[in-house]
């Protein structure tokens, strides 16, 4: 088996064994570092990398709005609309070229990230209700 199949095959166990609190945390610290690494290659005007890290960020932003369970948790219809804002945003800051979007919507998920280590670290509920089915 090649390096590259056996490293996508480990973070593939790696993420089905997990707890719901802890995948949340993985997708959220992925989140930041996209959106770090996005805004640097803009910066450096490196248009591939940018586009390849708007584009996993908008992934998983996607991914926690699709799982956000708003029947369990009321609340989380702000954090709904946020997931699909910052979306927008990316794509504005792509293709305005505008590093400092990417920085705006980094700055408005590491909170929320920090948040959910918390929530995670806690050993509460509340580490299921970001994700929809999985409390």
């Amino acid at each position: 088996m090649s390096y590259g199949l056996a490293q996508a095959r480990y973070a593939s166990d790696a993420a089905a064994t997990v707890t719901p609190g802890r995948l949340l945390t993985m997708l959220y610290d992925r989140l930041v570092q996209d959106l770090s690494v996005a805004e640097a290659a803009l910066h450096a005007g490196d248009i591939a990398v940018t586009g390849e890290r708007i584009g996993r960020a908008q992934e998983i932003l996607l991914e926690l709005h699709a799982t956000l369970d708003v029947s369990v948790w009321p609340e989380g219809e702000a954090l709904a609309r946020i997931y699909l804002w910052i979306v927008g945003e990316l794509s504005q800051a792509r293709l305005r070229v505008q590093p400092q979007r990417i920085a705006d919507c980094r700055e408005l998920v590491e909170p929320l990230r920090d948040a959910w280590h918390k929530a995670a670290a806690g050993g509460g509920g509340a580490t299921g209700i970001g994700l929809g089915g999985a409390a």
